[in-house]
């Protein structure tokens, strides 16, 4: 839609609707592949026909997700390293967004992450103010929970395990509990749309898992029980799908003489393809909020193994008379690359994952029990809520 006002950026169906509908501003700080990048997306294709929606993005660097018809505001202020540097960009980005929510006369803003809420907060009350916090590491810096709950007129979060938290330490009642929205079918296509380029010509036995490069998906324990694997089933095959060189990781598998068994994709625009070619996926994030990955692989009918984290895993995985998927003690924070220290959680991990390839009808159960559950988080209940909460905001 051409340039205005100093260099921002707008792309979509119009700048300014023309409807007398709520309109809604989805604050996120870029679409770069990430869990609440594609939620935000979603929450936008989900009640575009219900609402005028907005997203707003800091920086449109790399955008991994189909935006095509949305309408999306580029505020062109991307990262800064230095601490002046970022507290410039929180008062420069809250200054534009409170300029667009009344440009635009929006009824709600709802953040995505810790960046977005500051500005979120900070840029004026013309609007309800929903922040999002996705992950459990946002609680880490209670200063701005505090902030959050003070100044927020609704703060969502991914688990149940969150909202009671920032109930009972922050006394927030603003709090509740939105589950990430999943749509099955479009998953399921995209799945099957496309062949998944692999180096391996037998795909048997592929242990796959999703994620960035990052410390906490604790990668390094998978890739170490990953070889305990190999010595007895020896065509088993590693997938890590996600952004990243991962470099260390590759040094670690040659030390442990599994080079020729472990595949890094690096970003894919559509990883279903790859999550699905799996008979086993496996997360050994030791923190997380609500894994993204951990419901696709399931959707797909892929059975999983993930570890007890604060958040996310156990609230998937556990019902109240069935298990949907092995739940694994929380992995270790501590970082070792050292090919020679096998630890015993990650020799745990890697009987559980002996067992689960190596036990058809044990596989099998699994399997059909991870596409039950992943059933339950439906587009349609996330709308749902979300839709409810809206018109209540007067």
């Amino acid at each position: 839609m051409g340039n205005c006002d100093g260099g921002n950026e707008v792309w979509g169906k119009m700048e300014v609707p023309m409807e007398e509908k709520k309109k809604i501003m989805l604050i996120v700080p870029m679409l770069h592949q990430g869990g609440f990048e594609r939620v935000c997306v979603a929450t936008a294709r989900l009640l575009e026909p219900y609402y005028d929606v907005f997203i707003l993005i800091f920086d449109s660097k790399d955008i991994a997700y189909d935006i095509k018809g949305l309408n999306v505001i580029d505020l062109h202020m991307g990262v800064r390293d230095s601490k002046i540097g970022k507290a410039v960009n929180i008062v420069k980005r809250s200054r534009a967004v409170r300029k667009w929510k009344r440009r635009l006369n929006i009824d709600i803003a709802y953040s995505f992450g810790p960046s977005a809420n500051i500005v979120n907060v900070f840029s004026g009350r013309q609007a309800k103010i929903w922040v999002g916090i996705r992950s459990y590491m946002d609680m880490e810096n209670q200063g701005k929970i505090r902030l959050f709950c003070r100044r927020a007129d609704k703060v969502l979060c991914c688990s149940a395990r969150i909202e009671e938290e920032v109930r009972e330490k922050y006394g927030c009642g603003k709090a509740v509990t939105l589950y990430n929205p999943l749509d099955v079918a479009d998953l399921r296509e995209k799945a099957s749309g496309e062949e998944p380029l692999l180096p391996w010509d037998n795909r048997e036995n592929i242990i796959a898992s999703m994620g960035r490069e990052d410390d906490v998906k604790g990668f390094w324990h998978l890739i170490k029980a990953f070889s305990l694997v190999r010595r007895e089933i020896p065509d088993a095959k590693l997938l890590l799908i996600g952004e990243g060189e991962f470099e260390e990781y590759r040094v670690l598998a040659e030390e442990l003489q599994v080079g020729d068994g472990v595949c890094f994709t690096g970003l894919k625009r559509n990883p279903f393809p790859y999550l699905g070619a799996a008979q086993l996926y496996v997360l050994t994030s030791y923190h997380e909020g609500f894994p993204n990955a951990l419901i696709e692989a399931m959707a797909l009918g892929v059975p999983v193994i993930a570890t007890d984290c604060l958040t996310g895993p156990r609230e998937i995985l556990q019902g109240e008379n069935e298990s949907y998927g092995i739940l694994i003690g929380n992995m270790s924070p501590e970082k070792n690359l050292q090919a020679d220290v096998i630890t015993e959680e990650e020799r745990l991990l890697a009987e559980e994952m002996k067992h689960m390839l190596g036990e058809e009808p044990y596989r099998e159960t699994y399997c059909r029990a991870a596409v039950k559950r992943a059933g339950d988080f439906s587009d349609g209940y996330y709308t749902e809520r979300l839709r409810e909460w809206a018109e209540e905001a007067r």
